[in-house]
């Protein structure tokens, strides 16, 4: 099992950025694929983005593609989602992810993300 904490959430206006982190803790970070999933109020859980224990591969949902970008550092056991020109549609909850085999079993508590237009 892997402990997630996510941060940098919080509001800002639309068309600004903002930098989440997804620290780990726990069993070996770089074993794990990290996915960044997000829930808006009324809407059902939503995957963002995902990258592969390397980094080496990337998913992003087509309605994230060319504003977000996800990158990892194993060093740092950490996981960022760099979030641009950022719109009232993005906001949601943000959560972190990890996967060893074929589910996401490990969760973080999520990062509130509001943006302002």
């Amino acid at each position: 099992q892997v402990q997630l904490v996510e941060s940098g959430g919080g509001l800002v206006q639309a068309g600004g950025s903002l930098r989440l982190s997804c620290a780990a803790s726990g069993r070996t970070f770089s074993n794990y694929a990290i996915g960044w999933f997000r829930q808006a109020p009324g809407k059902e859980r939503e995957s963002v983005a995902a990258i592969s224990w390397s980094g080496g591969s990337t998913y992003y949902a087509d309605s994230v593609k060319g504003r977000f970008t996800i990158s990892r550092d194993n060093a740092k056991n950490t996981v960022y989602l760099q979030m641009n020109s950022l719109k009232s549609g993005h906001t949601a909850v943000y959560y972190c992810a990890a996967r060893e085999g074929n589910s996401y079993d490990d969760w973080g508590q999520g990062t509130q993300v509001t943006v302002s237009s």
